[in-house]
């Protein structure tokens, strides 16, 4: 890179980092192309899931969780990301441009933010039924805020009841579909790969009584499950709107929760089924969040397993599949 900004070697290791975001199905959406002075985002459209996702929502969100990540990364090197989100309006898969300026010093805190996003992996066991306390949960609104999103609690039995039946019904409804099995199937339980979520990430049996996506329709993971009884908190991230920027800022939004839960030794599991069913989201919209914003995903949130915790890293692709630009020192 020019002298002035960041080396090469300083951008490799915030793409890097950056690639660690979570992604739908760990799909890993995201194209960077890196230049002179800049670095840019954009939607790789041959990552897409056509049953699950047909408007390319939960890929944009996936990028937004991207786009989080490169910020405190590049905070944590000294570098500030000036970021200019949908900069051009005839290139919607343009999702954000990134200019680079020097920092005056290093926040502590974004450092432990960094470890964190490169500790962080979705856990897909129950969690222990240890009571989460408000002082740790209201961070993770805070941190949404932000970034312009708010985070509810299904903070008592009437909205978690809510919201459990939502995201059963989007299971139910989408397990009925041969195209969504086919397509899980393309993506999750293989033993090798490094992409999508593979058989060691995903619980050995199915999670009778906990929320979450059924892999066991396709694959038959070999993440070891405890005998014990949730107590995971359920959440739900949503935004004013619903457009593509929207979804960018939903994606940030989740990366900061989910970077929060981590640097307080919570345990997460992004829940993003509840849109792909428009009866469940209009639930969800109805029942939990009072008519108020639009749901993008729910969360489950806990203490961690103590055996045998963390669970496995999900792979990701190698940044020379995913950036495009990187040159020599100038």
């Amino acid at each position: 890179m020019a002298r002035w900004g960041p080396s090469q070697a300083t951008v490799r290791a915030a793409l890097a980092l950056a690639c660690r975001a979570p992604s739908v199905h760990n799909s890993q959406p995201w194209l960077w192309r890196v230049a002179e002075h800049s670095a840019h985002l954009y939607l790789d459209r041959s990552r897409a899931l056509p049953v699950a996702d047909p408007t390319g929502r939960e890929m944009v969100m996936s990028c937004g969780a991207a786009l989080n990540h490169l910020r405190i990364a590049l905070a944590a090197e000294g570098w500030q990301a000036r970021v200019h989100r949908l900069p051009n309006p005839d290139q919607p898969d343009h999702l954000a441009s990134i200019e680079f300026s020097r920092l005056d010093d290093v926040d502590e805190h974004v450092l432990t933010l960094a470890a964190a996003a490169a500790d962080r992996r979705t856990d897909r066991r129950p969690f222990v039924t240890d009571p989460v306390p408000e002082e740790v949960l209201a961070p993770l609104r805070e941190v949404a805020g932000a970034e312009g999103c708010r985070l509810v609690l299904a903070s008592d039995e009437r909205l978690r009841g809510e919201l459990e039946v939502a995201i059963e019904r989007a299971n139910s409804e989408l397990r009925q579909r041969p195209a969504y099995r086919q397509e899980l199937a393309a993506w999750a339980g293989r033993h090798a790969a490094a992409e999508g979520v593979p058989a060691r990430s995903l619980p050995a049996e199915h999670l009778r009584g906990v929320p979450e996506r059924n892999f066991a329709l396709v694959a038959e993971g070999e993440m070891e499950v405890p005998v014990l009884a949730d107590g995971a908190v359920l959440a739900v991230l949503a935004t004013p709107g619903d457009d593509q920027a929207s979804w960018l800022a939903a994606g940030e939004a989740l990366s900061a929760v989910l970077l929060c839960a981590t640097e307080q030794g919570l345990a997460t599991c992004p829940l993003s089924q509840i849109g792909e069913s428009a009866v469940s989201r209009d639930q969800v919209r109805e029942q939990v969040l009072g008519g108020e914003g639009l749901p993008q995903l729910a969360l489950r949130i806990g203490w961690p397993v103590t055996h045998e915790f963390p669970g496995p890293l999900t792979p990701r692709r190698a940044v020379s599949d995913v950036v495009q630009g990187l040159f020599p020192e100038g």
